[in-house]
């Protein structure tokens, strides 16, 4: 009796079994919308929003005392901070507010019909190098959405939940100015040595 090999399942997500379990994971556990991969993105403007800086400003943002962040996700270079639903439409007007107005800042955001690569959930093992991956990861079983940064506080916010988002765009843009600030000087500084082949090529 002639054996025959059937042919390949398709995924019905149209990802890879780990890809599947990313996106099990953050709708079964976080009840959050993905889109299928790879990779897998988590949908923004539903239930969170994301500011997104360079790694270095974001890394001095979590590092200053009084500024509230919720779930912060880093892929690569790039540092993500989830914020509520809504905060990337006050991103313009915050700036302006906040007399940034008009200043080149490497600081974006996502919001409705956004995309993110989803990082890798907690416990599992990032793909590989500049992966997309949780710093503060979103903590399943808590309403994540309530402790966000925010505008308005929400029922389940702290006393200081109307203020976090001004806070964090604040924090968020005198950094990326300051990274800006530093790249360029970075750019203009000679390199070691460089002085010494300029005067033997000016006195040879």
């Amino acid at each position: 009796m002639p054996f025959t090999v059937p042919p390949p399942r398709a995924p019905s997500d149209g990802g890879t079994p780990p890809a599947r379990g990313f996106r099990r994971w953050y709708e079964r556990e976080l009840g959050w919308a993905t889109v299928a991969g790879p990779p897998v993105q988590l949908v923004t403007g539903l239930r969170f929003d994301v500011l997104e800086l360079p790694a270095e400003a974001g890394r001095a943002v979590l590092r200053r005392p009084g500024v509230a962040t919720g779930p912060v996700a880093l892929m690569g270079r790039r540092m993500r901070l989830l914020v509520a639903a809504g905060g990337a439409e006050e991103l313009p007007g915050l700036l302006d507010w906040l007399e940034w107005g008009g200043i080149a800042l490497d600081l974006t955001a996502l919001g409705a019909d956004g995309r993110m690569t989803a990082p890798v959930p907690p416990g599992r093992r990032p793909a590989g190098p500049g992966a997309a991956v949780w710093l503060r990861a979103p903590e399943p079983g808590r309403e994540v959405e309530a402790s966000l940064p925010a505008l308005w506080p929400s029922p389940g916010a702290g006393a200081d939940g109307a203020a976090c988002l001004v806070r964090l765009v604040a924090a968020a843009a005198a950094e990326c100015h300051r990274v800006r600030l530093l790249g360029a000087a970075r750019a203009r500084r000679p390199e070691p040595g460089a002085g010494t082949v300029v005067q033997r090529l000016t006195t040879g």
